[in-house]
């Protein structure tokens, strides 16, 4: 399933997010709750709500080829395995954001899920709008950067 939309919501008192309904027979086998792998210093940071079979894939086929004994390759394992959580989402279809991952993120009350292909993304609101309006501007500039293959 590929994961779309953006969808504003809250956190309750529990630091519980209740999921978007339309994504939640996917994530019934249970979820990963992983820090995003932000590669550029001071760009935003969210939390990202893979299935347990994609987070697998995703870090599987980045750390693949690595040299497993690189300090660079030991610092990535652990980042991805440091900065996730196996969890499921509550009969309500909620899942509970630990503090770890809320401060990782820097979510407030107020967040905006948002479909990113092959997982969900929980952001900070107002870090996401900021966010959101710089990458519009810079849409132009990326495709282009990305060449014509026309």
């Amino acid at each position: 399933m590929a994961f779309r939309g953006t969808f504003d919501h809250a956190l309750d008192a529990k630091n519980r997010l209740t999921v978007p309904a339309k994504f939640r027979a996917a994530l019934a086998d249970g979820v990963v709750l992983a820090g995003s792998p932000e590669i550029t210093p001071g760009e935003p940071r969210s939390l990202a709500v893979w299935t347990a079979e994609a987070y697998d894939a995703f870090t599987g086929s980045t750390l693949s080829g690595l040299n497993p004994l690189s300090p660079k390759a030991r610092e990535l394992k652990r980042f991805f395995f440091n900065h996730s959580l196996d969890t499921e989402l509550d009969s309500a279809g909620r899942v509970m954001i630990p503090p770890f991952l809320i401060s990782y993120a820097a979510l407030a009350k107020d967040v905006v899920v948002t479909g990113s292909g092959e997982c969900l993304e929980v952001w900070d609101r107002t870090t996401y709008s900021s966010y959101r309006d710089d990458v519009l501007a810079r849409i132009p500039d990326i495709a282009a950067s990305l060449g014509d293959t026309a």
